[in-house]
């Protein structure tokens, strides 16, 4: 198996367990709340991290990053693992992961913004229609429903739609926000050195979450969490903190334009799990599933560029200005 043949294998492992963490959240938030999800799933990642980094002999490279990328990598990972998971289950105990996770698409929009603004790179015809595509999704799943859809039948919980929206399109932010900050510490480095990175950031967001729940008191309450509500929060901790470890692989192995559409597949999976897992606390509707797969092809649309287009499809000499349009 090939250097880019690995990577997008391990991109669809990253994508697999990323939609298990929402799964297993989801089912932990029922009864659980979402300070003591962050409690149990932020620390976990520690030392699945510090594993990777002996079992692939980058320790030492944590010793090698400059003061500059020390600060970015923590900020990124306060931003990522504290910020943008807790926005994340707010959401998903508000809406579920189902309704919730096509709004979190948006994080692809801030990620390409803040790409043309920081990092020079351009606006084209392609991802201007995934734009419209990733804003299309989210509007046909939280459109206005009638009395009727208000509490859909055969569930046990009611959406709340305001709250989930909110805290989905936060969570989007934050997960837009954090590549960015790992794309300016780790230019240039090894996958070893990724891995070292990651380690560095969720130090930095655990020690960030513990002084939270000391500061204010929640000790406690922390402790207070029922046996299978423990259980469903360590499965997401220990799935998500994989979810990263592989992605930062894959990243290491493929490029960019190979790693992130695939990894948009984590919304069919979530469909899936959500299903075998959480059926009566989730949405299964018509516009649901349309909405999602809207957000996934617009997703796939940011991530291709010009040159794959015209690998896949013969593009007219009449609409070749149009596909070679770019801004700024």
């Amino acid at each position: 198996m090939g250097g880019h043949d690995l990577g997008a294998f391990l991109a669809l492992l990253a994508a697999t367990t990323f939609a298990l963490n929402n799964a297993f959240a989801r089912r932990g938030v029922l009864n659980g709340t979402v300070l003591q999800a962050m409690a149990i799933s932020v620390p976990l990642g520690v030392p699945l991290f510090l594993i990777a980094t002996l079992a692939t002999g980058s320790t030492a490279l944590v010793l090698e990053f400059s003061g500059n990328a020390w600060v970015l990598l923590s900020v990124a990972g306060i931003v990522h693992f504290v910020l943008g998971r807790y926005c994340n289950y707010r959401a998903v105990k508000a809406m579920g992961a189902n309704l919730a996770g096509p709004l979190m698409e948006a994080s692809v929009l801030v990620a390409l913004a803040l790409a043309v603004l920081l990092l020079g790179e351009h606006l084209t015809l392609i991802k201007a229609v995934g734009i419209l595509l990733i804003l299309g999704g989210p509007a046909l799943i939280v459109a206005r429903r009638s009395k009727k859809d208000a509490k859909p039948q055969n569930l046990a919980f009611a959406p709340i739609y305001f709250e989930g929206t909110l805290f989905a399109l936060l969570a989007a932010l934050a997960y837009g926000t954090s590549p960015i900050l790992v794309r300016f510490a780790l230019e240039k480095v090894s996958w070893q050195a990724s891995i070292a990175g990651g380690l560095v950031s969720y130090v930095a967001a655990t020690v960030v979450t513990v002084v939270f729940v000391l500061a204010a008191g929640q000790t406690q309450h922390v402790r207070n969490m029922p046996g299978d509500t423990i259980k469903w929060f360590c499965w997401a901790g220990v799935f998500v903190g994989l979810s990263q470890m592989l992605r930062y692989m894959a990243l290491s192995l493929a490029p960019v334009s190979v790693v992130s559409p695939i990894q948009r597949l984590s919304l069919i999976f979530r469909l899936v799990f959500s299903y075998m897992l959480n059926r009566k606390y989730e949405v299964f509707n018509s516009r649901m599933v349309l909405g999602t797969i809207v957000s996934i092809v617009g997703a796939v649309l940011l991530s291709v560029s010009i040159d794959d287009v015209r690998l896949l499809l013969p593009i007219p000499e009449a609409l070749a200005p149009a596909f070679t349009w770019t801004w700024p």
